[in-house]
This record gives C-alpha cells, structure tokens and sequence, in this order.
C-alpha cells in the first residue's frame, strides 16, 4: 500500500515512528533514573569510612547521668542507635515484634567484646509530646534499659549522619571511622528467605579483622522527627 504513496510520505510517517520510538525511550530511562535517584536519597546516610565529627557534644542522658560519645566509646569502638519511645518498629505491634526488645541483649554483646552502645533519640519535633525528656526516662525504666538512652537536642547528630529512621544504626570503630550503617536485621523483610542480622555480623567481622559485607544496608522504622525551619 505504501509503495503508491509519494516518497516523501512514506519519509514522513517513518520519522515520526521514530520520534516516537525516541520518546518512549527517553521516558523508560528518566523514569528509571528518578526511582533510582529517589532510592538512593531516601536511605542515603553518613558514608563508610567517614568521621564522627562531634564525638565530645555532652548529651543529657534518660538513662543515667549526661554523658558524650567520647566517655561512650570502648576499646574496639561505638554503636549508636537513633531510637525513640512509640514508633512500632521499634516498640513492636501485632505485625512487628520491635527492635527494642534486641536492644539489652546487643548491649551485652557490645560489653562483652569491649564495645560501647547508645541509643539516641532525635525526635525533635516530639519533645513536647511522646518524646519528652521526662517521657523518655520513664520508658528506658519501664524497658529496664541497660545503655545510655542520650537525648540529640535540635536533631544535630541526626542530622550530621544523615540519620533517617527509628531504628538506624551507625557503628564506629575506637577512631571514630564510620564501618557500618543501616538496619539491625532483616526481620522487616516479610519475603525474605533467611534471617542475616547485619549487626551481630558487623560485630563478629570487625573483631576478627575481616572486611564487613554488607558495610551498609536500608534502614528500615519510622523517619526521625525534625523540627522544620
């Protein structure tokens, strides 16, 4: 049929197939780099290998008394966990059993091998509600908490470690060089295959002088509370 139109016709609806071909192509690809992008912000954190630059900032402690992450770290270095009192990812639900009740059983791991555990909460925007200072005292008691339970006024580590959850944790060794960031496990994930928990395995490779896979992973929990200029 083509053959007994006028050679510029047929020249025509060929180009126009092809910008369309084009177009549907710049599509797939913007639209992949932009869920990419969004990905990767959305659990970007402090970068492996980077310093805590604030390690003397003196914290009030719910816990006991103020103290700063220099009197907190050990010999074989610091976990810090941004927590707080009602998110269900760390307290538990009916679908979730909460990180909360891991937190005393890797503070005694952490003693045990000469490493220092915190749980900070950054919930800025919560202060006058469930995160208050008092509020947090009364839930570190009634968890019987073992650890330090500090209090990041104005969300300002949060904020220098790209903190995004509850809970998110950031692992340092004795120079304060970041060596692993993200979840505590994988029990959030309800496909998955195997149970990996990250942090005990972060632990175990860093005491034996191996290098840590993964050194980051998503951090999973409710997104931390900031105040907003």
């Amino acid at each position: 049929m083509d053959s007994k139109k006028p050679h510029f016709y047929i020249y025509w609806k060929r180009c126009n197939f092809n910008a369309l071909q084009l177009l549907l192509m710049l599509k797939v690809f913007f639209y992949t780099f932009f869920s990419l992008f969004v990905y990767t912000c959305s659990w970007s954190q402090a970068p492996i290998g980077s310093l805590l630059k604030t390690p003397k900032t003196t914290y009030k402690n719910a816990n006991g008394p103020s103290a700063s992450l220099v009197q907190e770290m050990k010999q074989n270095g610091l976990i810090i966990v941004f927590s707080c009192n009602t998110c269900p990812f760390v307290v538990g639900s009916k679908h979730f059993p909460g990180w909360e009740k891991q937190y005393n059983d890797l503070f005694d791991t952490s003693m045990k091998n000469n490493i220092g555990f915190v749980l900070m909460n950054s919930n800025e925007a919560k202060r006058q509600g469930d995160d208050a200072f008092e509020k947090m005292e009364i839930h570190a008691k009634n968890n019987n908490y073992k650890m330090s339970y500090l209090l990041d006024v104005g969300s300002s580590l949060a904020n220098e470690l790209l903190a995004k959850t509850t809970p998110h944790v950031f692992f340092y060794n004795a120079q304060f060089e970041l060596i692993y960031s993200g979840s505590i496990d994988n029990i959030w994930d309800g496909k998955r295959k195997r149970e990996s928990y990250y942090l005990k395995d972060a632990i175990n490779s860093h005491l034996n002088s191996k290098k840590i896979k993964p050194a980051s992973t998503p951090p999973k929990g409710c997104s931390i509370k900031r105040v907003t200029p």
